[in-house]
């Protein structure tokens, strides 16, 4: 009986000694990638923030340099004194936190010392701001100690690739030209901020991704800007003060990212410690890679937290053992010797003692029972059999019925976790989207500025241009709106939404009148089948503005030609009456892989233009008032996007 023991004494400790320290292992590895998973999704979310703080600043020092260039008051500073005009540069120089600002008259730009790419844009017209590095030289030709600032001396790092140089003396400078007059025929002006050592520019970089409650944060991170592998602006520390400035990144993050041109998103080893990584390739305005931009987070408070869990799961097997085994060994004594007592009384029904019994085994459990219903266990065989078939069909379809529960709860889990992430993202950008709004109200006051200088300008002469100011007023005043909408949707509870009746009709011609530029330079048509269809409820200027967005992304997908169709008429929406504007073109279509989350914000396809919020912001309007906006691939080529609103009760 010896063996009985052994056997069962296996059988209840085997599950617990082995199995399950297997199933805990499989599950520590399981939970362990889905957390380096969560890690890598983290940094590059950060990084994203990064590179879009760092268009920003591309985009908002353009918008500067052109605002500048437009305005009245630098074409009449540009018609006085050498003198006055410098003056003037200067104290636009230090308003726009610019390092270097002067204006090249026309006889100055032909020659071979100005042929920038941005320069030569501005040449032909066209304003243009990029990422180009500058040689000592080229530095040392513009006003300030702008080459002494770039310098920054070479500091041996572990795993670089191999140099000679000791010390880096050029610039990375967000460069910037805008023509002034017609197509540059009065010249060019030209700005740029320098970026090496700018160290408020990689804080606030820090500040966005790291030090925002909405970011995470109580995460340990730092950002980098590199020329090239050298950093040259960074918050990452050598020693507790001292930057690491000059160091160099490794061989192989430079291989991947400038070489190759990939975005590394994995651990890497930083200066002196290693941090989950994101490195962002940086080209300048001749397409040649020539940085990186950096963000990421110190590794070791997450392995710590890991190598804890561990622990404590350990520590708690450990436990449960201890408390088990000696409750396991108690529990099997009270089985044995009942078991041992049947198996004498089956071996002498085999020896063909058929009045032998079990009698009372001294236990009152289940295994009594079993003892004492031995003598009838033969003659009830079939009809248990049949009870046993029966049970096992009741707990198929048992099975069946938890499954289908455990689905649906599955798919409520899955829609659940979406609208988390939803609002996780939200929340993320809302203090960004409340950035960039107020960051539009200057160039705005500078518009309406000068449109007041112009009707001052022209006095009574102002009558013939009367139509244009006032279309600039009801533009400008349009932007204010758009401004205020973007602040509502970066704090949705300061504000209250105020609705109208409209007609879909005249918002969508008057959102046709205002793509006209647009169109104008392409050779697209535009067919339009606008029925008359039931007044909604909604804003009027929300309404124009998912129309023109969604007319502006059908003119970008056409590019230079196509057919741009509109169409409204009534449909019925689960049973409620409602007016629908379809808007489609003959564009290359969206990749099916994108549907699905093509209005998720940030998303977007047109990396050095959009930034991703459009869809969104667009999709959010209609939903709050009650609406839908659907998209679709249509047959033969190109997208439709459906706009959907519920008739309003009360008409126009």
């Amino acid at each position: 009986m010896k063996s009985v023991r052994l056997r069962l004494l296996t059988l209840a400790l085997l599950p617990m000694v082995v199995l399950m320290p297997l199933m805990l292992l499989l599950g520590m590895n399981r939970w362990t990638s889905e957390y380096d998973n969560i890690l890598i999704a983290n940094v590059a979310s950060d990084l994203r923030i990064a590179e879009q703080y760092l268009g920003r600043i591309l985009d908002g020092t353009g918008t500067n340099m052109t605002g500048i260039t437009e305005s009245a008051e630098f074409l009449v500073e540009l018609d006085q004194n050498p003198t006055q005009l410098a003056a003037f540069l200067g104290a636009k120089q230090r308003a726009h936190q610019l390092d270097f600002l002067y204006y090249l008259p026309p006889d100055q730009i032909a020659g071979p010392a100005h042929q920038w790419p941005v320069i030569a844009s501005a040449k032909r017209g066209r304003p243009a701001t990029a990422i180009d590095i500058f040689s000592a030289t080229d530095l040392r030709a513009l006003p300030g100690d702008l080459a002494t600032r770039a310098r920054v001396p070479l500091i041996e790092t572990q795993a670089a690739v191999p140099t000679t140089r000791t010390v880096e003396d050029r610039g990375m400078v967000v460069h910037t030209a805008s023509p002034v007059g017609q197509g540059g025929n009065r010249g060019i002006l030209v700005g740029g901020i320098l970026l090496n050592r700018n160290l408020g520019f990689i804080d606030t970089i820090n500040a966005l991704v790291y030090l925002n409650a909405a970011t995470g944060g109580d995460r340990q991170g730092t950002a980098t800007l590199f020329l090239e592998d050298v950093r040259v602006s960074t918050n990452v520390r050598l020693f507790e003060d001292v930057r690491a400035l000059g160091t160099r990144v490794s061989a192989v993050v430079r291989g991947k990212v400038l070489d190759d041109g990939k975005t590394w998103l994995d651990r890497a080893f930083v200066v002196n410690d290693w941090y989950i990584s994101g490195y962002l390739p940086i080209s300048d305005s001749f397409g040649e890679r020539v940085g990186m931009l950096y963000v990421g987070f110190l590794e070791a408070p997450f392995v710590a937290a890991k190598q804890q869990a561990y622990l404590v799961l350990f520590i708690a097997f450990l436990l449960l053992l201890a408390v088990s085994i000696p409750f396991f060994l108690r529990m099997a004594k009270g089985i044995f010797s009942p078991l041992e007592r049947m198996i004498q009384t089956m071996t002498r029904v085999e020896k063909g003692d058929l009045n032998a019994r079990n009698g009372d085994v001294g236990s009152n459990d289940e295994i009594g029972l079993v003892a004492s219903h031995l003598d009838t266990l033969l003659d009830q065989v079939q009809e248990r059999d049949q009870a046993l078939r029966s049970w096992a069909d009741e707990l198929n379809e048992r099975v069946e019925d938890r499954t289908a529960e455990l689905k649906e709860a599955n798919y409520k889990l899955e829609e659940t976790f979406k609208q988390l992430v939803m609002s996780e993202k939200l929340a993320s950008i809302g203090e960004i989207t409340a950035g960039v709004a107020h960051e539009i109200n200057n160039p705005v006051a500078v518009i309406q500025g000068n449109v007041d200088v112009i009707r001052q300008t022209l006095d009574t002469r102002a009558e013939e241009v009367a139509t244009e100011l006032s279309l600039i007023d009801r533009q400008v005043q349009r932007i204010g709106a758009i401004v205020g909408k973007l602040l509502q949707f970066a704090r949705p509870s300061e504000f209250s939404s105020s609705e109208e009746t409209v007609d879909i009709g005249r918002v969508t011609e008057d959102s046709l009148v205002l793509i006209g530029h647009t169109l104008s330079n392409t050779q697209i048509t535009v067919e339009t089948d606008l029925i008359a269809a039931p007044p909604v409820r909604i804003d009027e200027g929300e309404l124009q503005q998912v129309i023109v967005n969604l007319l502006v992304n059908a003119v970008q997908a056409m590019e230079h030609d196509g057919r741009l169709t509109v169409s409204l008429f009534p449909e019925k929406f689960e049973g409620k009456a409602g007016t629908c504007l379809q808007i489609a073109d003959t564009g290359p279509g969206i990749p099916d892989e994108n549907l699905n989350t093509l209005f998720d914000p940030f998303f977007t396809t047109k990396l050095a233009e959009g930034t991703g919020l459009g869809l969104s912001i667009s999709q959010t309007l209609i939903q709050r008032a009650g609406g839908l906006i659907r998209v679709r691939n249509r047959r033969k080529r190109g997208a439709a996007f459906s706009i959907w609103l519920p008739e309003a009760p009360d008409g126009l």
